[in-house]
């Protein structure tokens, strides 16, 4: 039973060589259902979820000889977190994993936005040619705002700055981070500067549905919105409204507040949404890349490799 860790999801196998390496045994089950595993959970050590997993009390406490769980990727909104630690589990996530891959993706989902590169595309496939419609803007000289200063707002901000664009960033967990590439500021200032504004945010209690109608009224410029971190952070309808009332230029969502067919094709704002020339949506890619999918296994397995010298295994 001891050095026993079971796999739920789809991960790179390098996290199971090295693990292995170590002295562990890996069982590796990426297609077992949650109820299964709840049945089998008590034999194992650890646990390597993705998003799919929810980490539960029921979860937690029939894991009796658990002592650590992975979480491939950075989120960890599917783990009850407090009741984990409660328990004397140590925690393991990976946003150094796909840092990268979610700081580009902004980038491009920005690029697109500001430039019109979905209608443009569409319009010339339908034999349309509209130069002065497609007209784009330039990032330059442009405020972006940030919010949430972690590894992926760092790493956003840091592929920003060859675009010579002023970036400030408001973290509410984190004071002192100024650096070469942002400047710290007051949620107030990131309101009435920005002309860009990216979300980079754990999604928790406070977190959830932040922009909301009345947020978004605040901003002092029309802004071009760009959401990477998760979906219920934002209020699709008031993204909608701002739109509609010229407030948001351009909204770039790589998350929604329901993701997956059918359940998303049945919320009231998805028909607006799928029609908006003024959105580009991804399917909640953004730290999924084919270099984040083994880098994100790399560093599980490094602090695998901490955990497992810290307690002597």
């Amino acid at each position: 039973m001891k050095n026993n860790i079971l796999i739920v999801d789809d991960i790179h196998p390098v996290f199971i060589e090295q693990a292995e390496a170590m002295g562990y045994h890996c069982d590796y089950q990426p297609l077992i259902k949650p109820e299964e595993a709840l049945q089998i959970i008590g034999k194992y050590t650890g646990l390597v979820i993705r998003s799919k997993f929810k980490l539960n009390r029921e979860f937690i406490d029939a894991g009796k000889n658990l002592r650590f769980v992975c979480r491939a990727g950075a989120g960890m909104d599917n783990i009850d977190e407090a009741y984990a630690v409660e328990k004397g589990l140590v925690l393991i996530n990976a946003p150094e994993g796909n840092a990268d891959a979610v700081g580009e993706h902004a980038i491009g989902l920005l690029l697109a936005l500001m430039n019109n590169f979905r209608v443009a595309d569409a319009e010339i496939r339908a034999g349309i040619w509209k130069r002065e419609d497609n007209r784009g803007y330039e990032l330059k000289g442009k405020t972006v705002g940030i919010i949430g200063y972690g590894f992926m707002g760092h790493s956003f901000a840091r592929k920003l700055s060859g675009f010579e664009v002023n970036v400030i960033a408001y973290d509410k967990y984190k004071t002192g981070f100024s650096d070469k590439y942002a400047r710290e500021v007051s949620m107030e200032e990131i309101v009435k500067h920005s002309d860009i504004l990216s979300l980079h945010i754990p999604l928790t209690l406070e977190t959830t549905g932040l922009v909301n109608d009345e947020y978004l009224f605040h901003f002092k410029k029309p802004i071009f919105l760009i959401n990477t971190s998760r979906g219920k952070t934002v209020q699709t309808r008031a993204v909608l409204n701002a739109i509609k009332h010229g407030k948001i230029l351009g909204a770039a969502l790589d998350v929604l507040e329901i993701e997956k067919f059918p359940a998303l094709s049945e919320q009231e704002w998805f028909a607006e949404l799928r029609q908006s020339d003024k959105v580009i949506l991804t399917p909640h890619v953004a730290g999924w890349t084919f270099e984040s999918y083994r880098k994100i296994s790399e560093v599980m397995a490094e602090k695998l490799r901490f955990l497992s010298i810290a307690h002597g295994h």
